[in-house]
């Protein structure tokens, strides 16, 4: 480790003290080990960065720490962009390996979030198994419940503003002039996979495949269904009860 001690050096020293008053307060949380499930839009994004913030958790999202670990050239990142080249999709096993190296980093000492896996039973398998070996398990499985057709009028009523990120929905924040952003006056656009048809078909594959996984966890007695349907500040306390 002598490599380190020579980067801290030039880290200033207001960064430093955060991240040691970071570290102090964190010693004292419990560890935590969760999975947040739910389809798209019911709300997992929100409440990810408050949880692990709470908890001291690191936040791992599957689809980014492959593309990280592709870029890294990492021996798994190696073998994954050897599948993506191909079009094939990257094996359970190479992602349950790429979590695995995750885990070790020290922001994840607390503990962890897994967002976007396991997508299927066999995938929780494996997860469990993994972690079996290192005598730990999953603690908390959040379930983000919520009613196709609530989903589908919050993602379909979606409007961007391209170039600021400007974000409006046409009922609950819409812009003053319906399609043109409050700002510049400039035209709205929606997300590609902001429209009806992709969401459903994104919502059955969530069904078919997913719906399983917690069913899996719930014959362990650990998954906590979230009413997702509330408002975010009221989800973040069923969270924090969940957790508590």
């Amino acid at each position: 480790m002598a490599s380190s001690s020579v980067d801290l050096e030039n880290v200033d020293t207001v960064s430093l003290m955060t991240e040691v008053l970071r570290r102090m307060k964190c010693a004292t949380k419990p560890d935590k080990r969760l999975i947040l499930i739910g389809p798209p839009g019911s709300g997992k994004g929100t409440q990810s960065p408050l949880i692990k913030d709470e908890y001291c958790l690191c936040h791992l999202a599957t689809g980014d720490m492959l593309r990280a670990a592709v870029a890294a050239k990492t021996p798994l990142g190696v073998k994954a962009k050897e599948a993506m080249d191909k079009g094939a999709l990257v094996s359970d096993d190479l992602v349950v390996g790429i979590i695995d190296e995750a885990m070790k980093k020290p922001s994840c000492q607390k503990g962890f979030i897994l967002d976007g896996f396991p997508r299927t039973v066999v995938q929780a398998e494996k997860l469990d198994e993994m972690l079996g070996k290192q005598g730990a398990k999953i603690d908390k499985v959040l379930d983000f419940a919520i009613d196709d057709a609530i989903l589908e009028e919050r993602i379909t009523g979606r409007w961007i503003h391209p170039s600021s990120g400007r974000t409006y929905h046409t009922k609950f924040a819409p812009p003053k002039v319906p399609g043109v952003d409050d700002v510049t006056g400039e035209p709205l656009i929606q997300r590609k996979d902001d429209t009806a048809a992709v969401l459903k078909s994104r919502l059955e594959a969530f069904h078919r495949q997913t719906e399983p996984v917690i069913d899996y966890y719930a014959k362990k007695g650990i998954v906590a269904k979230l009413p997702a349907e509330k408002s975010p500040k009221e989800v973040t306390s069923e969270v924090q009860k969940a957790l508590s």
